[in-house]
């Protein structure tokens, strides 16, 4: 009854942070406590009526530690394909490694404890905290991605950015068409809800709220501006935004609702020279609201996080990735979220660390006693 109880209460606190901000990874460890407290109570339940059942839900729960190994292979399997379609680099290497760390580290920790060393076994304990650790982080990241990718943004955004990526002989990749594709299509909606609707508009009206062209046409009246934003790269003839603008100029965005942003070298630059731009946009007497900003899927998290962090308000939105991409780029952002919120993991880490020093030092203790 108290699981059920706590349950509840994470729960109703979960959705009062999600409306009030979403942008934050602690609603996600909100609900992850919650749904752990709530599977606690269903198992509590079930025991109560059917000791077999509830001792069968304990063997399968043994068992989930040899999905590591599923997910070790899957891991392995994908920076292979990784490397053999993106090329060699630490970034695609980025999901084999993490699989082969899977695979490799219980064979350290088993190796460690057997030495009987107190050193080596607090080592072990150790690397356990610390696995335990990154693992429950990346969980965290994980749902709090599936829980953001759900939301619906807000309409009325004072402009549509989309954040650059990397061209290839000057020209937009297939990367960087899809975030533009995606920030094209939330443009549209944007725009669409800005025209107001003509009583005697009838069908003609209705149709050009639908498509795409007639979308642009009624926004190059009362549009929504569009920031393509990113810098040129040592190894780029031009900035990135030139190449977006001519993308979205050839896929029908007027353009004079397309306002470049050369200058940027990152995301967070990215978000801050965007609102510097959207703010010089605004009409007279208005103050500014919110962007709409457009990116691949596996990016919108981490641009959402960083737009809470520096003060951009910001509804962000992900367009379509190859699937072979998403794993290594997943663990890519994932690590960026983590050197973001540094302090945070190294107070977590903090008592694991304490732990094994203090199980080290009562093992030394003891081999000490005993010898004497």
């Amino acid at each position: 009854m108290i699981s059920a109880l706590l349950a509840l209460g994470c729960w109703l606190l979960y959705r009062k942070m999600w409306r009030t901000e979403p942008r934050r990874l602690r609603a996600a460890v909100v609900l992850l406590v919650g749904a752990w407290l709530a599977w606690g109570a269903v198992v509590e339940f079930i025991g109560y009526f059917s000791p077999e059942v509830r001792a069968l839900i304990g063997l399968v729960l043994l068992a989930l530690p040899f999905s590591v190994l599923v997910l070790a292979g899957f891991l392995i399997r994908n920076g292979v394909q990784m490397v053999r379609r993106e090329g060699r680099s630490r970034g695609n290497l980025l999901s084999m490694l993490a699989g082969l760390a899977l695979l490799g580290l219980p064979v350290a920790a088993f190796l460690l404890v057997a030495t009987l060393h107190p050193v080596g076994i607090g080592a072990a304990a150790l690397a356990f905290f610390v696995s335990a650790q990154v693992g429950l982080s990346f969980v965290t990241f994980l749902v709090f991605t599936v829980l953001y990718a759900r939301r619906e943004p807000r309409p009325g955004a004072d402009a549509v950015v989309v954040l650059g990526a990397g061209l290839i002989n000057g020209q937009v990749t297939p990367l960087l068409a899809s975030r533009l594709d995606r920030g094209r299509q939330a443009w549209q909606v944007q725009s669409a809800l800005l025209a107001p609707a003509s009583p005697d508009s009838g069908a003609a009206g209705s149709a050009s709220g639908s498509a795409a062209g007639s979308a642009a046409g009624s926004a190059s009246v009362r549009g929504v501006p569009l920031i393509p934003s990113g810098g040129q790269g040592p190894d780029e003839p031009r900035p990135e935004a030139a190449a977006m603008a001519d993308y979205l100029v050839d896929h029908g965005v007027p353009p004079e609702l397309i306002l470049p942003e050369e200058r940027s070298r990152t995301t967070e630059e990215n978000l801050r020279l965007s609102r510097e731009i959207a703010d010089g946009a605004l009409p007279p007497g208005s103050g500014p609201g919110h962007l709409l900003v457009a990116t691949n899927e596996y990016h919108a998290p981490r641009a959402a996080l960083l737009s809470r962090r520096i003060g951009v308000d910001a509804d962000v939105v992900g367009g379509s990735t190859a699937g072979y991409y998403l794993p290594s780029a997943y663990l890519r952002e994932f690590l960026a979220v983590m050197v973001m919120n540094k302090r945070t993991q190294v107070l977590l880490a903090i008592p694991g660390l304490l732990l094994s020093a203090g199980l080290t030092a009562l093992m030394v203790m003891y081999q000490l006693n005993a010898g004497g």
